[in-house]
């Protein structure tokens, strides 16, 4: 008893606290990217997302371990992807583009909401809320931080991230079914590019930008309530 006693006085609660909340957030952030991949391609005529069960906001259908843990380390990462048969598009190409920016923006909308409910709890904390306001304040900016990260990072033009899809579907089809092939070798060379820390600079001032710029739009809930 003694043991755990020593145990429990000796850990550091506010850290394991903080980490779980950064977990549960980027559980969050991940599910509504991918789960709004399989919306946006369902909306345009293909079932196979739903048929796999991943229309689903149960983070296990989505959760690819190491890009969470990329989440949790640099505050970018991916999930497992949400497989799309682009011949049930009208337009393939272009399904594939609206498909594969419908994770980024939800990314985008995701941490809009999260910074203007902060604003509104922020606001009540200081007209009088309780002091538990305080761990949800925290969770939002977590869930803001990180859903910016992940956006702006599949932003990025390479494959296999949304951003390449997009691009894409401006190219000629002689070259999108190229690109198409030599797809699967992409994230090897982006683990590698990844590695280096090359991208975590620019990532890093692209995502306090957004984020400042969310910050300011998100902010009336707060001015309202203190007038």
């Amino acid at each position: 008893m003694g043991s755990f006693s020593d145990f429990a006085q000796n850990m550091d609660w506010a850290g394991l606290a903080d980490l779980l909340l950064q977990v549960a957030a980027v559980l969050l952030c991940l599910t509504v990217h991918e789960t709004c991949h399989g919306l946006a391609a369902y909306s345009l005529g293909d079932p196979t997302a739903k048929a796999q069960h991943r229309l689903s906001l149960n983070p296990l259908r989505h959760i690819d371990p190491f890009g969470a843990l990329m989440m949790i380390v640099a505050g970018f990462g991916w999930a497992k992807p949400v497989p799309v048969d682009m011949r049930y598009f009208k337009h393939p190409k272009t399904g594939m583009a609206v498909t594969a920016l419908a994770g980024p923006v939800s990314n985008l909308l995701l941490a809009y909401a999260a910074l203007t409910l902060r604003a509104a709890l922020i606001g009540a904390y200081y007209t009088g809320g309780p002091e538990g306001l305080g761990t949800a304040i925290d969770f939002l900016a977590m869930t803001a931080v990180l859903s910016v990260g992940l956006g702006l990072f599949n932003l990025i033009p390479f494959p296999p991230l949304d951003g390449s899809k997009v691009v894409e579907g401006f190219l000629p089809d002689r070259i999108y079914y190229g690109i198409l092939r030599y797809e699967r070798w992409g994230m090897l060379l982006l683990m590698a590019i990844l590695w280096t820390g090359v991208l975590s600079t620019p990532l890093a001032i692209a995502r306090d930008w957004v984020l400042d710029l969310l910050v300011k739009g998100s902010s009336w809930p707060l001015t309202l309530m203190l007038g």
